[in-house]
C-alpha cells in the first residue's frame, strides 16, 4: 500500500487570524473515528466555531464540525463532538501556563492530513479589539500598495 506523502489542507479558519493576534502555534494529532476520517478525506469540515481546552491534563478540541459520512450507517459519528488532541505533556503544561492569563484562548487554525495522518494547527491567541482589526487592515492595504508601486516601477511602466 502506498503511503500518502505531503500535506493536504482540509479546512482553515481565516476568521481566526482576523479576530485574534496569534502568539504561538502548535501542531497536534487528533483522535478520530473511521467515519470522521472518511468525511475529512472528502474535504468536509468547518473550524469556524472551534476552540480548544485543557481538561484533566489533556487537550480537547470543541465545536469543530465534521459532517456525518454520507455512506455511513449506524456507526456514524456525532458532527460536533469533542475530540482529543495528541500533544506532549510538556507542551500541554506550557499551553496551560500561557492560557491562565485572561483574554488568551486556544483557536484551531488549520485541519490537514500530513503524511496520511490528520493534524490540527492550534494557536495561542489573544482577542483583538475593533480598532486593532482596523489598524491591521490599514497596514495590509498600505504594504499592498507599496508592493504594487514597486513592481510597477521595476517593470518600466512609469508614467
Amino acid at each position: 500500500m502506498v503511503k500518502e506523502l505531503g500535506r493536504k489542507l482540509i479546512a482553515q479558519n481565516k476568521k481566526a487570524r482576523h479576530d485574534f493576534a496569534i502568539e504561538d502555534v502548535y501542531e497536534c494529532g487528533i483522535v478520530l473515528t473511521g467515519t470522521e476520517v472518511k468525511s475529512l478525506r472528502a474535504g468536509r469540515a468547518s473550524l469556524i466555531d472551534g476552540f480548544a481546552m485543557i481538561e484533566n491534563g489533556e487537550l480537547w478540541l470543541h465545536g469543530v464540525h465534521i459532517p456525518e459520512y454520507t455512506e455511513g450507517t449506524w456507526t456514524n459519528h456525532t458532527p460536533r463532538r469533542k475530540r482529543k488532541l495528541l500533544v506532549n505533556k510538556i507542551e500541554i503544561r506550557k499551553i496551560a501556563a500561557r492560557t491562565k492569563d485572561s483574554g488568551i484562548t486556544l483557536v484551531p487554525l488549520q485541519l490537514y492530513f500530513k503524511d496520511g495522518k490528520a493534524k490540527v494547527e492550534v494557536a495561542i491567541a489573544k482577542g483583538k479589539k475593533a480598532h486593532d482589526k482596523r489598524s491591521t487592515l490599514m497596514e495590509q492595504q498600505a504594504t499592498r500598495e507599496v508592493n504594487r508601486e514597486l513592481s510597477r516601477r521595476q517593470s518600466g511602466k512609469d508614467s
